[in-house]
């Protein structure tokens, strides 16, 4: 069923037959009109019918399925064992997310209706607490259903007489996630009855394979193709560009783009491990480049106040690692067993399997994707893209790609489609950076660059997680208290040990390639025409943080009793620096 429609592109919320109560909550959300996608799926899942929707990433896919949802819940009663409605997602971070909105806009209609989500943290009585009711909607990976089933915290019975509706959500990353026996197992517990959604941005064999799996007789919408053509698997709103160079001649060329302004901020770059993460971030330290990276071995409290600040405009530059690998790279790494073992001893901290970076998570008001390292897969190239640009904004996204990974970026120019030619129709070579541009930073590039060694990023690496797990365990009661306190971590502190040289912060005018110089005017003025300037902002959140106090200084493991001595008070003489602040008179 192809989304290319008529007078349904004018159909409001109430016309496609929603509670009132929904509409008036998705109007104080400022939401006024349904997307194609909602317009077309919502009708079919409050018919009761099973559906099969591919749509791009922030097309509105989540509230395609959660609005029909909770209208049906509206008015029905629960008196069941188990919960009535069952989403499986592939992540934590997307469990999360989809677990607020369907809390927030049950808040907003004011019923009594509970969601709640399972993460693999969990113990088996947390579980049991958690699903004691039972709620209404449980939000989950596949993985923490299936730990439920086998321990008897939910009962099979419960689930065949209960459950009404399953959705699959991102269905195109279960599988490739691992999460294939889990769901295998799950199936045969779910009644023929039940309605069944499945929600994907591509279509690949996994998706087949869940369809036959799960889902009877499903309608398929498909948005965004027109014909047989493959212009929208990236919404045209995202402009694609690439930069081909060596692969050690990377870090000059993502300086220039960076330190010459050449690209909108907020920006988000893409690497393909941890290490190269921190080998960014310990790079743009050097040159004043203020950063953060977002990573698997992270504690999940400190993952989501990253976001939280990246978010807010607290910094403009976040280093995401991307580890999904494709399904065949597993068969390579069963072969090399002993060197993983090996490696396995030197990992001190095991990463999150249930957190992924390219699918799931909220990044607000992302205007450029860097691709630092191509992604391994076509489809990771769509899913990272899918970062910006969304909610129809307008976007970005700049691909540096090295002669080892031609053959991937043929094979992303094959999926957005070429022209007879051979010739890419929709990413394009970057057009603001010069040559002579480039080389007027290669000395200073190649020199800092020789400072970033891998023992000073193994260092970084640890102190980083270090700061993160105190952050996260240490200080989490200290916060339930003081949550205004949460603020002044920050994320993109200085890792590195030597201090950047005030010289490298400013690129001279004698470096300045004009016409660099003439494109970097031009994004300037488009930034301020989208009112998207940084200088008030960072101003106001640099002299908040100077002026309130640090609560890794506050911070007492006295008794409340002895903290109220005066122990606070004493901890707030000296800063960070080691410099004394300045006396300030109480409030």
């Amino acid at each position: 069923m192809n989304m290319e429609n008529e007078h349904e592109d004018e159909q409001s919320f109430e016309e496609l037959g929603l509670d009132p109560r929904l509409i008036r909550a998705l109007t104080k959300k400022n939401i006024d009109k349904p997307t194609p996608i909602q317009r077309v799926a919502i009708p079919l899942i409050l018919e009761g019918k099973d559906v099969v929707a591919r749509a791009k990433t922030g097309s509105g896919k989540t509230f395609a399925y959660l609005l029909p949802l909770l209208h049906k819940l509206f008015t029905t009663t629960n008196n069941n064992l188990a919960p009535t409605s069952l989403i499986l997602v592939p992540t934590r971070e997307l469990c999360q997310q989809v677990c607020s909105e369907a809390n927030s806009l049950i808040e907003l209609c004011r019923v009594q209706l509970r969601v709640v989500q399972l993460t693999s943290s969990m113990s088996v009585s947390e579980l049991r607490t958690t699903l004691a009711g039972p709620p209404e909607i449980v939000v989950s990976t596949p993985a923490c259903i299936q730990t439920c089933l086998s321990n008897g915290v939910i009962q099979a019975k419960a689930v065949q007489d209960s459950l009404s509706v399953l959705i699959l959500d991102e269905a195109d990353l279960l599988l490739s996630y691992g999460y294939e026996d889990d769901l295998k197992a799950l199936t045969s517990h779910v009644p023929r009855r039940c309605q069944c959604l499945l929600m994907s941005a591509t279509s690949s064999s996994d998706v087949e394979k869940l369809k036959k799996l799960i889902l009877h007789n499903p309608y398929i919408l498909t948005l965004p193709e027109v014909g047989d053509t493959k212009d929208d698997i990236i919404p045209k709103n995202v402009q694609q560009f690439y930069i081909s160079c060596a692969a050690r001649d990377k870090l000059v060329h993502i300086l220039a783009l960076l330190k010459l302004e050449l690209v909108q901020k907020k920006v988000l770059i893409f690497t393909n491990s941890i290490d190269m993460s921190f080998r960014l971030r310990l790079f743009f330290e050097q040159f004043g480049i203020k950063s953060a990276v977002l990573n698997a071995e992270l504690p999940q409290s400190s993952r989501l106040h990253i976001l939280e600040e990246f978010n807010a405009g607290l910094f403009d530059y976040l280093i995401a690692t991307d580890e999904s690998q494709p399904e065949g790279k597993e068969q390579v790494d069963h072969q090399n067993g002993s060197e993983r073992k090996k490696s396995k001893k030197h990992r001190k901290h095991k990463l999150d399997g249930e957190f992924g970076v390219v699918r799931g998570i909220d990044f607000k008001n992302v205007h450029t994707v860097i691709n630092y390292e191509m992604p391994q897969t076509a489809a990771g190239y769509v899913h990272r893209i899918g970062r910006t640009g969304r909610a129809y904004n307008t976007g970005a996204s700049v691909s540096l790609v090295s002669a080892e990974e031609t053959e991937i970026f043929e094979e992303v120019k094959s999926l957005l489609g070429e022209n007879e030619d051979k010739v890419s129709q929709f990413i394009a070579p970057f057009p603001l950076l010069s040559k002579n541009a480039v080389e007027a930073l290669r000395y200073r590039a190649e020199d800092v660059a020789r400072s970033v060694t891998k023992i000073a990023v193994r260092e970084s690496r640890a102190q980083d997680l270090r700061n993160e797990i105190l952050n996260s365990q240490k200080l989490k009661a200290h916060f339930q208290d003081n949550p205004k306190d949460l603020d002044l971590l920050k994320h993109d502190k200085m890792l590195s040990k030597k201090a950047p040289s005030p010289h490298l912060r400013d690129v001279p005018d004698y470096l300045l390639d004009p016409t660099t110089q003439e494109a970097s005017k031009i994004v300037k003025l488009a930034r301020a025409a989208m009112g998207n300037t940084n200088p008030s902002r960072g101003k106001g959140s640099k002299g908040r943080f100077k002026r309130s106090r640090d609560p890794l200084k506050t911070f007492s493991a006295e008794a409340p009793k002895r903290a109220g001595k005066g122990g606070m008070k004493r901890k707030t003489k000296d800063t960070d620096n080691g410099y004394k602040q300045k006396k300030q008179h109480p409030a």
